[in-house]
């Protein structure tokens, strides 16, 4: 098994797949997006079977592991789901809670959604938020909602950074000019990761999804492995 990331460090570069080779890109519903933000390979790591769900990973996590999970169609509020969008959200939202449990060794998880602007939504996508948590990972359990709800879990305003530098970023690019993924040096609108940090995880994240299908198929056939969550991958 891949060695977890430094529980500590958002930072932390995730570990590569086992066979260190890219995956195939993953395919993605057609144009799709978070919110008005639209969604790479890169940043996705995994499509539901109904293509009515997806995840991916976070600009700038809160902490290790920090994922998001959202409907494909784009509506603002829960109650705009229809029923088989609602189900379809939180059966993904059950596995890949089980998965990040799984990997980053977790003691327990916080999901979590802002449902409305009043909430604390600062993308008019319903997203779910997944974070796993483990002892001692913040000095108060309940700090990771403050944060959330303020200036640092402005995920609309992060996202807004990143396309405003990665745009920038390939218009320089283009000239034949060079720039640090993410923005020049010294920029104080730098997001905390670079593109490729994210697809990174994301590509581990993909991997270790595979990896929990095969673990719930073989509790259900009763071979005796333990998929659920906190079980080791033999």
């Amino acid at each position: 098994m891949p060695d977890t990331p430094d529980s500590n460090n958002t930072n932390t570069p995730h570990p590569p797949t086992p066979t260190n080779m890219r995956l195939p890109l993953l395919k993605l519903p057609p144009n799709l997006t978070f919110g008005p933000f639209p969604i790479t390979p890169s940043q996705a790591f995994h499509v539901s079977p109904t293509t009515l769900s997806y995840a991916l990973v976070n600009l700038r996590p809160l902490l290790p592991g920090h994922t998001l999970i959202c409907p494909v169609r784009r509506v603002p509020r829960l109650s705009q789901l229809t029923t088989a969008e609602t189900s379809d959200l939180f059966l993904t939202v059950k596995h890949v809670s089980a998965m990040l449990e799984r990997v980053y060794r977790a003691d327990a998880l916080n999901v979590a959604v802002q449902d409305g602007v009043e909430a604390g939504q600062s993308v008019n996508h319903v997203h779910v938020h997944i974070i796993p948590r483990r002892k001692g990972d913040v000095e108060d359990g309940d700090q990771v909602y403050e944060r959330m709800d303020g200036e640092e879990g402005n995920l609309g305003r992060v996202w807004e950074e990143y396309e405003v530098l990665q745009g920038r970023r390939r218009g320089k690019e283009a000239k034949g000019e060079r720039e640090i993924d993410g923005g020049p040096e010294g920029d104080a609108r730098r997001v905390d990761r670079t593109e490729e940090e994210m697809r990174k995880e994301a590509e581990w994240l993909r991997w270790e999804m595979g990896r929990q299908g095969e673990l719930e198929e073989m509790r259900r056939a009763g071979e005796g492995e333990d998929a659920t969550p906190g079980g080791e991958i033999p």
